[in-house]
């Protein structure tokens, strides 16, 4: 085994490049991942078995969602009921009266239908074990899909998530919640005021705003431009009062109103999601979206441009989660379309060394997004590909990617 760490190690000083040039970028040799042609699909070194061994004593896993469709309320709780009622149908019901927003936002109605608790999430979480050498120490809740029918019912997912039983029979401990809160909202200020109060872990809040203007994908805003919005961004001022961390979710074509933001509360921390998710890249998506290779290059180079705009400011970080999100257009079969670790290392390695280039190492975190990435890929392939990929760019980056950039941002003791 030391034999092998040697190895490991000497590989990854010959790969490492030239670390930092002066402007925080780290930099990697020419044949980890493009050639003097610019071929960025040829194979890399793979992630090693143990890759965070001895680097960080275990990893932050600043994406995670838990649900409970029966016992809390939930968009999708009434459809669970019939699935329940009905599993025979379940299949039909999914197909036939699930709209085809919802069905190639999910792929897989298993994964929103059943509880995902902490005893789930550790289950998904073992093999990265295997993978990295380390576990999974710590976990920063997302607020997800909590039905909010009056102004504080928001206050109720805090309260449920603080209850659950983390850092207990070998889970992960609760790092952090990322609640929901609305900054248009009258009351904004009071159920920031009431988070707070129902747990000291609730260290920032967020809003998706996430809309598309494909009618056949999932917009989660009831507008575009949610960000940028002159009642938001008045609004928004709660929170930086408050000193908390915005999380934010858009879709790659509204990357500007991060900026917009960014640049409003230029000391409030925000946090992109998911990439700024470039619905149909890999893959045809809604009515439109995505559907032919001049669609998906055009897609990849507005990313590109709008992404590297967003990273000039200095106070936006940027997660990389969401890797095995079926938004991105990966396959609809029942088991996805992303298959081996080399492949998925091949179609999102482009996004992951464009991320690394325009944010450098202080200022990206790994999410798993789970289990939302569940029906394409196991947590272990996930983050396997992102070793791929970070491995030869050295230690440190790694240690900050995967524990001290998110213990920072999220304030986790």
């Amino acid at each position: 085994m030391a034999e092998e760490r040697a190895k490991q190690q000497a590989r990854r000083s010959a790969h490492a490049g030239s670390g930092e040039d002066g402007s925080g970028v780290l930099e990697r040799g020419p044949h980890m991942g493009e050639t003097q042609g610019g071929d960025a699909r040829l194979p890399r070194l793979p992630g090693s078995v143990g890759a965070l061994t001895g680097v960080i004593p275990g990893m932050v896993d600043t994406h995670v969602h838990q649900w409970d469709p029966l016992r809390s309320p939930r968009e999708a709780s009434r459809r669970t009921r019939l699935y329940r009622a009905a599993p025979v149908f379940g299949k039909a019901i999914f197909r036939y009266a699930v709209t085809q927003k919802d069905r190639e936002l999910v792929l897989d109605p298993r994964f929103v239908t059943r509880p995902y608790l902490p005893k789930h999430y550790q289950h998904d979480a073992a093999a990265v074990l295997l993978t990295t050498g380390v576990p999974v120490e710590s976990v920063v809740h997302m607020q997800a899909d909590w039905r909010t029918d009056e102004p504080m019912a928001a206050a109720a997912e805090t309260r449920w998530v603080a209850s659950l039983p983390f850092g207990v029979n070998g889970t992960p401990k609760l790092g952090a919640i990322v609640a929901r809160g609305d900054p248009r909202s009258p009351f904004f200020s009071q159920l920031l005021d009431l988070h707070l109060d129902i747990s000291d872990r609730v260290t920032g809040v967020r809003a998706m705003a996430a809309n598309h203007p494909d009618p056949k994908v999932r917009s989660w805003a009831d507008v575009d431009g949610l960000l940028a919005e002159p009642d938001f961004l008045r609004g928004f001022a709660a929170l930086a009062e408050r000193n908390l961390v915005f999380d934010a979710w858009v879709y790659s074509h509204q990357l500007r109103d991060v900026r917009t933001l960014a640049r409003e509360y230029p000391e409030t921390t925000i946090v992109l999601n998911h990439f700024g998710t470039p619905v149909g890249l890999f893959g045809p998506m809604g009515q439109s979206t995505g559907h032919t290779a001049a669609q998906r290059h055009e897609l990849m180079r507005a990313w590109r441009e709008d992404i590297s705009a967003v990273a000039q400011c200095q106070n936006v970080v940027a997660k990389l989660s969401g890797l095995a999100f079926p938004l991105l257009g990966y396959g609809h079969q029942r088991s996805g379309n992303v298959g081996t670790q080399q492949t998925l290392t091949n179609m999102t390695g482009p996004l992951l060394e464009h991320m690394v280039s325009v944010f450098g190492p202080d200022r990206l975190m790994f999410g798993s997004n789970f289990p939302a990435d569940k029906p394409n890929a196991s947590m272990a392939t996930i983050v396997g590909t992102e070793l791929d990929v970070l491995e030869p760019y050295g230690e440190e980056l790694l240690r900050k990617v995967f524990r001290d950039n998110a213990r920072r941002v999220y304030r986790i003791d």
